[in-house]
């Protein structure tokens, strides 16, 4: 049968840098959502910039919207921003907690052994 030699744990600092690495990631990531949002708000429902970060920020967070969209072209934006910004809070949090489970199912594979 397959024989499988697991490595070590990995030391404290190298699993701190990865998830500052994470973290760097996954505010990148956020960064580019929110400036997609901004863009999308602003040009297709004729919003000024404040209230498009504004209504931006708080769909990407899922409060919900809170400038009223008149044109329909906002409005299907804003339908489709709402849906894209659900999958990025989901991806965003399994880049964040990726590190931790790692090494919580590298721990219990050890203790298997």
């Amino acid at each position: 049968m397959y024989e499988h030699k697991s490595e070590p744990l990995a030391p404290l600092p190298v699993f701190y840098h990865r998830i500052l690495r994470s973290l760097l990631t996954a505010v990148i990531l956020l960064g580019i959502c929110l400036a997609i949002g901004i863009i999308g708000y602003h040009f297709t429902g004729n919003i000024p910039w404040i209230d498009a970060f504004h209504n931006a920020s708080m769909i990407l967070s899922g409060m919900g919207p809170v400038v009223e969209i008149k044109s329909n072209g906002g409005k299907i934006f804003s339908s489709l921003y709402a849906l894209f910004s659900g999958v990025a809070f989901i991806t965003n949090i399994g880049i964040i907690l990726a590190p931790a489970a790692h090494r919580l199912f590298h721990r219990l594979h050890l203790e298997e052994e």
